[in-house]
């Protein structure tokens, strides 16, 4: 799998950031979910799967550049 990054609201660039897969998935780099109370609120976590916290601020801002992208009629991959 490879990843593209699309976009971070840390200023060294490290986390949190959000990237696009080759297979049309998205990675998202952050700080673990730590807090028992907040994890007591997840729903149907598998085994090998975990939860990381975001900013609101960068979800919206890569949806908007990709709706922007969209717009603009820039081919976006088939994903299947």
């Amino acid at each position: 799998m490879r990843l593209r990054f699309l976009g971070s609201t840390s200023e060294a660039g490290a986390c949190p950031s959000l990237y696009e897969t080759d297979r049309g998935t998205i990675v998202v780099q952050g700080l673990t979910l730590t807090d028992p109370d907040a994890h007591a609120d997840l729903r149907h976590i598998l085994d090998g799967e975990s939860a990381v916290e975001v900013p609101r601020e960068l979800l919206i801002d890569i949806a908007r550049r990709v709706l922007s992208d969209l717009e603009l009629g820039e081919c976006v991959p088939d994903h299947e």
